[in-house]
């Protein structure tokens, strides 16, 4: 990648999932690594209930790619976009199945 490339901005969207919740994805591609991670994205995708985030994945600078689930925060094994985008919709619909269906 050249190094006087810009970030660019791959998706910023917002939707919402239910009444009371919404998720939010950004992804960036940047000219370097974020800081702790080895590929060339900057993210963060959040799920929010009743103004709470109960689920985010992201690369902080860092930290390094991880997912916060409610207080817990675990390292991610990032591949590729598209395995994030999975990753985290499978993790709303679990969070959803096991926090709205009990």
């Amino acid at each position: 990648m050249m190094s006087n490339m810009k970030a660019v901005e791959l998706v910023n969207r917002r939707f919402p999932v239910a009444e009371d919740a919404a998720a939010s994805i950004v992804i960036w591609q940047v000219p370097r690594s974020v800081s702790g991670s080895t590929h060339s994205y900057k993210y963060r995708l959040a799920y929010v209930v009743d103004e709470v985030c109960v689920l985010r994945y992201d690369n902080e600078a860092g930290k390094g790619d991880h997912r916060h689930w409610g207080k817990v925060e675990t390292a991610y094994r990032f591949v590729n976009t598209d395995r994030l985008l999975n990753d985290f919709l499978a993790d709303i619909a679990r969070w959803n199945d096991e926090n709205r269906n009990s």
